[in-house]
């Protein structure tokens, strides 16, 4: 039995006549321990899709679940980390990460609590930043603060909603490394929305894409199988790499091809005629529009 699983899940917003499916039957599971990369075009509903597991959204249509229970609400047993840090301005990073700790582990001993979060502070190498507020920190280490958070909630399943899209490159692949290794020594189900397609080969066990919106759905999943633990720069040499990656991409740009819409409208113009700027005003030139019903039929004698 899947640990997570999404069936024929359906989402969209709006109103009575102007609703937009954003996704359409999504079908999608994940094995405990498993991790998985959705690539997609921006806007094509990828943070809906992270939302909808993490319980923000409800579906329109379908059923989301994890561990054979229905996904109804938020709650501890999903840790996400999202694109925007979401880190309190005026608390630390150990306060940030210890007030996790407080709500998800309220009969720990104040000892006990503190241990724990400062575990994950240096799973992330954050230690020499432990007493820094978030303005006084980098990007990058504001993200590692947002990861951190996540593991110290202990969820069963992490979700990782384009945490790196915001970073520069180096700071990017830096961060890359990270969450490989963390993912390495935690084994914990990890769910990583993406745009990057050599992003999700390079951290996945499974790349699946996610089709252009609105209406979008995931398309088929392709299997990395790329031995770990992965080196970067032999990556690009590596044919199964490339291989991969042609897939993906051919996938995507194969779903982006839009038909020809083709749209019948009628369309009232304006009962108005343009102002004859070859007339000089100040030889009675009119200073605005004429309408057609002020055009009058005149005669005019020539002496």
């Amino acid at each position: 039995m899947p640990y997570l699983e999404l069936k024929s899940v359906s989402k969209g917003y709006g109103v009575n006549g102007s609703r937009s499916e954003v996704l359409r039957d999504i079908n999608f599971t994940v094995e405990k321990g498993e991790f998985v990369a959705i690539v997609g075009y921006s806007g094509a509903g990828k943070t809906t899709l992270i939302s909808l597991i993490a319980g923000l959204l409800r579906p329109d249509t379908g059923t989301a679940t994890l561990n054979d229970l229905e996904i109804t609400a938020p709650g501890p047993d999903r840790g996400i980390v999202f694109q925007n840090y979401s880190l309190l301005p005026w608390l630390t990073v150990f306060e940030n990460i210890l007030l996790a700790v407080d709500q998800v582990f309220p009969n720990y001993s104040p000892e006990k609590k503190r241990q724990h979060a400062e575990q994950f502070i240096a799973m992330v190498n954050l230690t020499p930043a432990r007493e820094k507020r978030p303005s006084e920190l980098s990007g990058g280490m504001k993200q590692r603060v947002s990861v951190a958070r996540a593991l110290a909630m202990d969820p069963q399943i992490l979700l990782l909603d384009e945490p790196l899209s915001a970073l520069d490159a180096l700071t990017r692949a830096t961060l890359q490394d990270e969450i490989s290794r963390i993912w390495s020594e935690s084994r914990k189900t990890v769910v990583l929305i993406t745009n990057d397609v050599d992003e999700g080969i390079y951290l996945a066990d499974r790349i699946i894409p996610l089709s252009a919106g609105p209406g979008a759905t995931l398309g088929p999943s392709f299997t990395v199988d790329i031995p770990r633990p992965r080196d970067r720069k032999e990556l690009n040499h590596e044919p199964r790499f490339k291989r991969l990656r042609r897939e993906v991409m051919e996938w995507l740009i194969a779903s982006n091809k839009k038909k020809a819409v083709t749209l019948t409208k009628n369309l009232v113009l304006p009962d108005i005629m343009p102002e004859d700027l070859s007339v000089p005003r100040q030889l009675g030139g009119r200073t605005k529009p004429i309408r057609r019903s002020e055009i009058k039929a005149e005669v005019v004698e020539m002496n």
